[in-house]
């Protein structure tokens, strides 16, 4: 069976993103949580992931005969080509190019949003949203290209979704590229952020589908506060 070593659901963004591609596709895996003490070179943490990856970074897919896959785009590219029938990339030409576009453009662009909104999926912060939105200029600016990105694709690749008929996904059907923003929805619902009704439509259904979803219930249980994963708390309450 696969093996995917993953950081605490609350806050490992990166780890996020191939553990609810393979449970929204129904693909079997076992979970491995290494849980974040810190990231120093003499943590249980640093220990135990550079047993199986050389960067020492989470997630790490392991295949069933122990050859490790890291970095989140090339975990859910063996993931595609292995499991072709699940359709994690859309089947267009086309839409997969794009597809593939957004996914890349997530992994190395959204810089000021995610240094400003780390991922707490249990955490509640619209007055430091609030505060970001005001003062952050980036944060903005980064807002702004997923409001129009997310906006022209939903508009682009619509499923119907029964009798309202709205557009369900980035690309009909979940998919990677739905995996791969998942972590953003989490910061935009955390931080409060301010988005046009159908951004908040798309980032409430991500939210509910049912790999996302058994993230965040699982997030939700861990109540493992760790005070170097929180710039804007010194407690859970």
């Amino acid at each position: 069976m696969l093996k995917l070593y993953i950081g605490n659901k609350n806050y490992s963004s990166w780890s996020m993103r191939p553990w609810v591609l393979l449970k929204q596709a129904g693909i079997p895996f076992e979970e491995v949580m290494l849980r974040f003490d810190s990231f120093d070179d003499g943590s249980a943490f640093k220990q135990a992931v550079d047993q199986i990856s050389p960067v020492g970074k989470v997630p790490v897919l392991v295949l069933e005969d122990g050859f490790a896959v890291w970095d989140t785009l090339a975990i859910c590219e063996t993931l595609a080509e292995r499991f072709p029938d699940h359709h994690l990339w859309p089947s267009d030409p086309q839409a997969r190019a794009r597809a593939r576009s957004v996914c890349a453009e997530m992994h190395s662009g959204f810089g000021s949003l995610r240094s400003h909104c780390a991922m707490n999926i249990e955490a509640s912060l619209p007055e430091v949203g609030a505060r970001l939105w005001r003062d952050e200029a980036g944060v903005r600016a980064d807002v702004a290209r997923l409001v129009a990105m997310w906006g022209g694709l939903l508009a682009a690749y619509p499923r119907q979704a029964g009798p309202g008929g709205d557009p369900h996904f980035l690309f009909g059907d979940f998919s990677i590229a739905d995996a791969f923003f998942a972590p953003v929805c989490m910061r935009l619902r955390t931080y409060a952020l301010p988005v046009p009704s159908e951004i908040a439509s798309y980032v409430e259904r991500v939210a509910s589908a049912p790999g996302v979803k058994a993230w965040i219930d699982d997030a939700l249980a861990e109540k493992d506060f760790l005070p170097f994963e929180e710039p804007y708390r010194t407690s859970r309450d």
